[in-house]
């Protein structure tokens, strides 16, 4: 791993705009001409828009998204619920900021293997193949599923998270998409009303509520629309996915040529 801790881009905090986006449902929900719309918008104006990833993805899967055709490439990521912030590096290859996950490390202290022993056979929980680094992620059947489970993470310390009513997340306690975001926004110097959030889970909720200019792109989940329904800051899209976006872009005035 590259070490970029004294690392600011030195162009990303001068741009008009930054759009941090998570990516199922949201960046990538939609149809495919409403993407396309957006990923060709973005690129033509490189210069003046950036873009971070904040997603419940893992760096490897960023890495194979974003050597697909079409789809562009962040300038960095907060992943992993929150729990991975990194910068995407010119080959494509997502290089975690130490100085800003050192946190994250000492709050987690290694609890995976004690989580999963904890959660073992938990009724609904399968647990995910992804070996994170600072979380434990699992399928969840609603139907079987036994909110013990909650109450054994909360005893060990962690937190935990349900979104899109079929995952569970183990989180080192405080972190999430939304602290995460504000730590790198702060890194790089950035404006916080030219970033525009932008999520349809609960996963999101906590990037949604962190202050800066937020979207609950359309086909959002009900939980979580019914959480910010009162955010003056949070614009809720009839627009679907990446055209949800493009809509609160322009309902936010955060770029003249949207």
């Amino acid at each position: 791993m590259n070490d970029l801790s004294s690392t600011i881009a030195p162009d990303i905090a001068q741009k008009r705009f930054v759009l941090a986006t998570d990516l199922d449902g949201t960046f990538l929900g939609g149809s495919a001409d409403d993407r396309k719309a957006l990923y060709d918008w973005i690129e033509a104006h490189r210069d003046s828009v950036g873009l971070v990833f904040v997603t419940g993805r893992d760096p490897e899967f960023i890495v194979d998204l974003t050597g697909r055709q079409g789809v562009p490439r962040p300038d960095y990521v907060v992943g992993d619920v929150g729990t991975t912030i990194a910068q995407v590096m010119t080959d494509g290859s997502v290089a975690p900021i130490p100085a800003l996950e050192q946190d994250i490390a000492a709050t987690w202290n290694d609890s995976g293997d004690a989580v999963r022993e904890a959660l073992e056979g938990a009724p609904g929980l399968t647990l995910q193949p992804t070996a994170f680094r600072y979380r434990v992620s699992y399928d969840m059947d609603p139907d079987t599923f036994d909110k013990h489970a909650c109450e054994v993470v909360e005893d060990m310390g962690h937190d935990w998270l349900i979104s899109a009513n079929c995952y569970f997340d183990v989180l080192p306690k405080g972190f999430s998409k939304g602290p995460s975001l504000l730590k790198l926004i702060d890194h790089l110097g950035l404006d916080q009303q030219k970033v525009l959030a932008a999520g349809d889970t609960l996963n999101d909720l906590s990037m949604l509520e962190c202050g800066v200019p937020a979207v609950a792109v359309g086909g959002s989940e009900e939980p979580l629309l019914s959480r910010v329904r009162s955010l003056d800051h949070v614009h809720k899209a009839s627009a679907i996915g990446a055209a949800g976006i493009t809509e609160a872009i322009r309902a936010f005035n955060l770029h003249p040529e949207v």
